[in-house]
């Protein structure tokens, strides 16, 4: 195979750079990193700058592990939500699929990522725990009855994760529901269109382990 000639090493480095986004191939990397060539200079210093900051600036919320600019979350922040009914799921993007739907008004808790014995992700690599000790707080507050939503997706990864934190967190005597079936097995909510997903929230089912 020959080896891609540059005029440049530094856009050499920029492609390479772009490159590794998951999804950006040479060409595509290429075309972008000349895009940003054409750009004026304060446009592409906004760029870096931005992306320099969501790196090292962002914080996760010590609620729910949301990302958020603060201590706490926007969602958590907000007191006209239902503080008592938390939906777990693998990833923020899948709290911004949910929160689109406009179909769900309670709170969230984001694992980041699902046990995967395979890729060497176990129960101690989510914030499973983090969720088990704010389920203790939340029912030792209030007699209220506490609903934990499942929202995990349906392939064999997921439904591992969704047995595991039910057996962790049953013991806490709240109400575990899981996502209706509008969702297929393997799918993700990521991907799933807002109508499905939200008519899954709304119908939500008793979790059955």
């Amino acid at each position: 195979m020959i080896k891609e000639q540059y005029p440049s090493k530094l856009l050499e480095d920029a492609v390479e750079a772009i490159r590794s986004l998951p999804g950006v191939g040479k060409r595509s990397a290429l075309r972008l990193a000349l895009h940003l060539l054409r750009q004026p200079q304060e446009h592409v210093h906004h760029f870096t700058e931005s992306i320099n900051r969501l790196r090292d600036e962002v914080r996760y919320c010590s609620n729910c592990m949301m990302i958020s600019d603060g201590e706490e979350c926007s969602i958590c922040r907000d007191h006209s939500r239902d503080r008592r009914t938390i939906c777990v799921v693998e990833s923020v993007r899948d709290v911004m699929s949910i929160e689109n739907t406009g179909q769900y008004h309670g709170l969230y808790h984001v694992l980041g990522g699902i046990i995967s014995p395979i890729n060497g992700i176990g129960p101690s690599d989510l914030t499973i725990r983090e969720l088990t000790e704010r389920l203790e707080r939340l029912t030792a507050e209030s007699s209220d009855p506490v609903e934990v939503i499942l929202a995990l997706s349906g392939d064999v990864e997921g439904e591992t994760t969704a047995f595991y934190i039910y057996r962790q967190i049953s013991k806490f005597g709240v109400t575990v529901t899981s996502l209706a079936r509008g969702l297929g097995f393997g799918d993700d909510l990521e991907y799933a269109d807002e109508l499905t997903l939200g008519r899954s929230i709304t119908g939500r089912q008793p979790f059955h382990p």
